[in-house]
This record gives C-alpha cells, sequence and structure tokens, in this order.
C-alpha cells in the first residue's frame, strides 16, 4: 500500500462512445425506469441489517491498492449474458476507455430471457439484441459460452483472475405452490413452459400434456398472459415466429379451448400490463370471460390511483360490464376457445384423477382482501371451489438460485445481499439485474438497474478501492477451462449458429429456426 489517496490525476472520465458501443437508450426512459427502482433502493438498505457499509469512497478496502492508473487495463468479468449482463458491460466500456469485459454464460448462445424469454409474438421486444450484439463487437468484450460458473470455475477463480466479478445469472429457477398434488403429472412451471416454446435447451423434453379442454394458470402477471395467449393462438398465426418447430407442432395438435388465469387479489392488484391485457381481449377466435361481480364499486376507487393502473382497470371494467359493439359481438359469437380472468381466488390443492395419476382440478380457497394500498393482502375464507383441468400452470414467480458458496445468498428475498450493487463484505463482488433486486421489472428498468452497478464499480475503481497492477483475466480462466476440458464458444462462434437458424428459418418463411440441441450446436461449429 502507497501513493496518495484518491484517484490518480486524469482519471476516469466519461467518454464517447466506443466502436462497437452503443449509445444509451433516451433520458426519458432512464428516468421512467429509476423511479420503478426508488422502492427497492429505500428497501435494500435494511434488508440486512447485520451488514458492513459499503466503504468510504476515499478509504481504501485492506489488501487493495489505492491507484489504478488510467494506463492499465481493468479487466472485468460478467457472469450472464441476459439483458443484465449486456447493459452491465456497455455501461463499463462506454465510460472506462481501457476496460476490457469478458461475458461468461453457461449456454451456448447469448442474450438469455431476451432469447428464452420473450414471446415468440413479440419480436420487437428481442430488437435489443441489436444493441447487444454491437457491445459484443467490440474489441474489448469478449463472449465465453459454454462456460457454467459455480461448476466448471469457481467465483473465486474468477476473483483471482480480475480486477472486479459483476453477476448477472438473473433467476434460473421459479417458485413453488407449496401445496397438495404440485407433484402430480400435468402440473408445470410458467417458466418451464416459456423454455420449451422459445427453445432453451433443459427444457425440451417438457412434452406437456395438450390433450385436456381446459387448462388453469396460477398467476396474473405478463409471464401468466405470455402463456394463455400462446395456448390460444391459432397456430397458423405463429408459423412466421421465431416459436420452437417442435412447439407449433404440438400446438397444432392441442385440445385446450378454455384457459382460466387465476389471481389472489383483485383487478386493482392485477400485475399484467394493458398491452398484453389488450391482445388477450382482441386475440382471434377467441373470447374473454370476466364476472362483472368482481367490479362492483371499482368505478370511484379508481380515480385517485395512478394513470396506468387506472387505465387497466378501466378497460378490465370496461370489458367486463358493457355490451361489445356490433362487430365484436359478431367476432365472439364464432370464437372456439375462451380465456377468463378469475380474481380474489388462492390455490389450496391440485386434484388427482380416480387412479391419482395426474391432474383432474384444482381446489380454490375464495379471498378477501385486507390492508390498502401496496399492502393489501388476500386472506382466504372457509368458502372453496373446485375448478376442473388437466394442465395446471404455475406463474407465481421466478427465482435466482445461489452460484458459488463463497457468494452471499438470501434464501429466503432470493437475492445477493448487495448494497447498491456492491455484494455486502465482499470487496470487488457485485451483481446486476434480478439476482441484484429480485424478478421485477421491465428491461429498461433492467437497464438503469445495471447501469448504476457499472457505476459504482467504476466508482470504486477511481477511489482505488479495486486491486491495481495487472490481472490475467481470460488467460488464466482458459488455462483452467482447458484442463478441466471445458470448450468455451465465442461470439463469433453464435454468428455462425445464428446464421445457421437463420438459414433453417428461410424454407418456412421464419426468422430463424433455433437450434434446441446443444450437441447439434457443436456439431455445427465443428467442436
Amino acid at each position: 500500500m502507497g501513493g496518495r489517496r484518491g484517484p490518480p490525476r486524469g482519471g476516469l472520465q466519461t467518454c464517447a462512445p466506443h466502436r462497437g458501443v452503443p449509445a444509451s437508450l433516451p433520458a426519458r426512459c432512464l428516468l421512467f425506469s429509476a423511479m420503478a427502482l426508488r422502492c427497492w433502493r429505500r428497501w435494500h438498505r435494511s434488508a440486512w441489517p447485520g451488514v458492513r457499509p459499503p466503504p468510504s469512497r476515499s478509504t481504501p478496502t485492506p489488501g487493495f491498492c489505492q491507484q489504478f492508473s488510467t494506463q492499465e487495463t481493468p479487466r472485468i468479468c460478467v457472469v450472464g449474458s441476459g439483458p443484465a449482463g449486456f447493459y452491465t458491460a456497455q455501461h463499463l466500456l462506454k465510460h472506462h476507455s481501457r476496460a476490457h469485459v469478458d461475458i461468461y454464460e453457461k449456454q451456448l448462445v447469448p442474450f438469455g430471457l431476451v432469447r428464452f424469454g420473450v414471446a415468440p409474438d413479440h419480436p420487437e421486444v428481442k430488437n435489443v439484441i441489436h444493441t447487444f450484439t454491437q457491445t459484443a463487437r467490440s474489441d474489448r468484450c469478449s463472449f465465453r459460452g459454454n462456460v457454467v460458473v459455480g461448476r466448471d470455475v469457481s467465483v473465486p477463480e474468477l476473483r483471482e483472475a480480475y480486477h472486479a466479478v459483476v453477476l448477472s445469472y438473473g433467476a434460473e429457477d421459479h417458485q413453488t405452490l407449496g401445496i397438495p398434488g404440485e407433484e402430480l403429472p400435468g402440473v408445470v412451471s410458467a417458466r418451464a413452459f416459456v423454455g420449451w416454446y422459445n427453445g432453451l435447451p433443459e427444457n425440451q423434453e417438457l412434452a406437456p400434456d395438450l390433450s385436456c379442454d381446459t387448462a388453469v394458470i396460477l398467476g396474473q402477471g405478463n409471464v401468466a398472459l405470455d402463456v394463455a395467449r400462446i395456448l390460444l393462438t391459432p397456430p397458423e398465426h405463429l408459423e412466421k415466429t421465431d416459436i420452437t418447430e417442435s412447439a407449433l407442432g404440438a400446438l397444432r395438435q392441442s385440445r385446450v379451448k378454455t384457459v382460466w388465469i387465476v389471481g389472489r387479489r383483485g383487478p386493482l392488484q392485477a400485475a399484467f400490463t394493458i398491452k398484453e391485457l389488450r391482445e388477450m381481449i382482441h386475440l382471434p377466435g377467441t373470447r374473454p370471460i370476466l364476472d362483472p361481480s368482481d367490479f362492483l364499486g371499482l368505478q370511484d376507487r379508481i380515480k385517485d390511483v395512478p394513470r396506468p393502473r387506472k387505465r387497466l382497470t378501466e378497460l378490465l371494467l370496461r370489458t367486463a360490464t358493457e355490451k361489445p359493439g356490433t362487430e365484436e359481438a359478431a367476432r365472439q359469437a364464432l370464437a372456439s376457445r375462451a380465456w377468463g380472468l378469475r380474481f380474489f381466488r388462492s390455490p389450496q390443492q391440485v386434484l388427482p384423477t380416480p387412479d391419482g395419476q395426474r391432474v383432474a382440478g384444482i381446489r380454490l380457497a375464495v379471498t378477501r382482501l385486507e390492508g390498502v394500498g401496496e399492502s393489501t393482502r388476500a386472506v382466504p375464507t372457509e368458502d372453496v371451489e373446485d375448478l376442473p383441468c388437466g394442465l395446471v400452470l404455475s406463474s407465481v414467480g421466478y427465482k435466482s438460485r445461489p452460484i458459488d458458496p463463497s457468494v452471499p445468498f438470501d434464501p429466503k428475498l432470493g437475492v445477493i445481499p448487495n448494497i447498491e450493487g456492491r455484494v455486502v463484505n465482499v470487496p470487488g463482488l457485485y451483481c446486476s439485474g434480478w439476482v441484484k433486486r429480485g424478478p421485477t421489472g421491465v428491461i429498461t428498468t433492467t437497464m438503469t438497474d445495471s447501469f448504476l452497478t457499472s457505476q459504482g464499480l467504476l466508482q470504486d475503481l477511481k477511489a482505488g478501492l479495486l486491486p491495481s497492477g495487472p490481472r490475467p483475466g481470460y488467460a488464466a480462466i482458459q488455462a483452467l477451462l482447458s484442463s478441466r476440458g471445458v470448450r468455451p464458444v465465442s461470439f463469433s462462434d453464435w454468428e455462425k449458429l445464428d446464421a445457421e437458424e437463420v438459414s433453417r428459418g428461410q424454407g418456412t418463411g421464419k426468422p430463424r429456426e433455433k437450434l434446441v440441441d446443444p450437441r447439434e450446436m457443436l456439431q455445427v461449429l465443428g467442436l
């Protein structure tokens, strides 16, 4: 330890975008996302009362060097190549002219939930891939796919090789229902179902049974509406999307005619957004089923709610209580499929068939609401109802998993304990995205969140809170991976897979036909 305190003269500065590093989104998008993060910021400071606060910006952490010369190259590792990982890398590259970022990903392909989570009939949402591609093509950014951090290489090994490590690996698991019968065949997580139709390799053996007449989705967020829409959309409307061919074939044979979307609370607490609701209301070949009694007295109660919630509730009210126009009534009369929202219902038990071999229905407790505002909660009453169905899809939330024994993890909240992205009590380790704040928000929320984490990292770098001197970066990790028989794939490898997918899709008029078998991917690459 030595030298003067504080950042070196001529230290980090905001730079113009470099080659391959796109500019950020408009300021109004950032403002919207920043507003969405305010509650999280206020909460997380007190979520882990036993942790130390982050060190003073002017006091280097013991064992770390005070200065980091701008003539040196900070080597930073990002774990996860979804939106959080790429936005973190983008901000680091843009705001430090010498930083080099390696992005590690367990899949052979990049982009995380943009590829495996966004619905195939929402191609416009996937346009962000173009931005991520620019970042990945930067000569200061490298993609290292087919590397499972925590198995192929440990977080301590990454920390030894890099000046800083950012964990951005998202939420790979789903919340369980915790009710009897959840283990029955015919109960599927919405996360796995989405992965199935989007080509996530680990979900390709799912083979959901779509031979039943009725499906029930537990949860009323956008994922629940995505699943309902895919189940009920006429297959010919999906033929020109990037849905997998196997999923499309199963949907062509589907006998599902009715989908119930069940929520514990009421219309004012529904988590889906107005765009997804409109899509459901106007979905070809379907008609909505809403109980007008769920909306009694709601007109007066929405006068003072925020505008987005008010518009959403008004659309629900009109759909539930107003007689459709002539054209819409004629369309609904011809509909062969239906979907409905069941409010004030909490799942109590998945009911089995007489032989106990699969799902026959679900028992729901009728609930009542207690509390006001955000603290409103659903309390089960003594009344129950049984809803017959042959398929139950659980869409009650995603959750993160711990990645490495050396990394703190809060199993109750499902996040890495952190203060503004700095992992508590582990200098040089950071997190961004869902593993930082929980699985909430939209892509722009994750963008702002990731920018805040990378901003904090750069502040720590400037203040001398990260190790100085050269670090080997990928050279050290490559040697470890090679000795363990792991063969990483590069972004240029991905571009070969991308070209192959696009070529396979051209014959049927699809934007791409996704490769879903890792062995086939490696064969295409000649590895």
